[in-house]
């Protein structure tokens, strides 16, 4: 399948503000490890072939053993994760799948013990981010691996 058109050229302002925005979410509060399992989760949810394979290639550039990739479509099960990684995880979930009650107390309440109010504001940005990233890739069919060389990913050794 190839990509149906090119988003960047046909709306390229905002798709500048939108790289913008990115790059500030870099420099948030968020540690990359967290921001890295974030992303690839929100991305195996939403079936986004083209920012999986982008960000587990990242990923594995800043050293994430590849278990604890293989382990995130189980996170609650697996023993790879701290408990910091764990709210993270829950709360990327909770926002790519708004339930139609809202966000839970419960899970609220879970994720504010291990991120402070700037943390998780800096997170839901995160999430806000990669859930749009995953829309537009999806809805234009962005072949996997077609900015590789681009962004570096060559150098991740997967292929």
């Amino acid at each position: 399948m190839s990509q149906r058109i090119d988003y960047q050229k046909q709306s390229p302002e905002l798709f500048k503000k939108f790289i913008e925005f990115n790059k500030a979410i870099e420099k948030s509060a968020i540690e990359p490890s967290i921001h890295d399992l974030a992303v690839i989760r929100a991305s195996q949810i939403n079936g986004c072939a083209f920012c999986l394979d982008m960000h587990i290639k990242q990923a594995t550039l800043r050293g994430e053993r590849p278990l604890r990739l293989y382990h995130l479509p189980i996170w609650r099960e697996s023993t790879l994760f701290a408990p910091r990684e764990r709210a993270a995880l829950a709360w990327t979930e909770i926002l790519t799948r708004i339930p139609e009650q809202g966000v839970p107390d419960e899970i609220y309440e879970r994720v504010r013990t291990q991120f402070s109010e700037k943390e998780l504001s800096d997170l839901t940005f995160v999430v806000m981010s990669i859930n749009a990233w995953n829309r537009i890739n999806i809805g234009f069919t962005v072949v996997p691996g077609s900015y590789d060389q681009a962004f570096g990913l060559d150098e991740s050794g997967l292929e």
